[in-house]
């Protein structure tokens, strides 16, 4: 694995303004009926990994604000969907949970708030900026 210290934290507001970005473009997909949940889940787990151009293995949020995820494994190494899956399951789970009736939109709220604090309070807290998806994906979000 790569030592962390050869990267600088990247900026935090410019980690949060692209995960807002994510997040609000994955819920207002996940309100169209019956499959939008899937797809607002589905963006937010493989968002990272998908190997189109305009993209380039990075989140919307991440291409405006001009960070990217790399692999501590290797630079050379893509972000791809297995691993964008092992950064993002944690994110992805408030809105996959909507799809029980009644109780996911119930739950929706409480999960989302206790997920994403925790994830932000670890970005905030460590050195170099990892969260808790980093850590299991053995990745770093850095700036381009």
């Amino acid at each position: 694995m790569a030592d962390l210290s050869q990267y600088k934290k990247s900026d935090l507001l410019k980690r949060f303004l692209a995960l807002l970005i994510d997040y609000i473009l994955a819920s207002v997909v996940a309100v169209i009926p019956f499959i939008g949940w899937l797809i607002g889940g589905a963006y937010m787990l493989f968002r990272d990994g998908f190997d189109f151009d305009f993209m380039k293995h990075r989140s919307f949020g991440k291409q405006i604000m001009k960070l990217k995820v790399v692999s501590l494994e290797g630079e050379n190494t893509p972000i791809d969907l297995k691993i964008s899956t092992q950064r993002n399951w944690l994110l992805a789970l408030p809105l996959v949970i909507t799809i029980i009736p009644i109780a996911g939109v119930i739950l929706y709220f409480p999960i989302a708030l206790v997920v994403y604090l925790v994830e932000g309070i670890k970005v905030v807290n460590d050195a170099s900026g990892r969260r808790y998806g980093d850590e299991f994906a053995k990745t770093i979000v850095i700036e381009e």
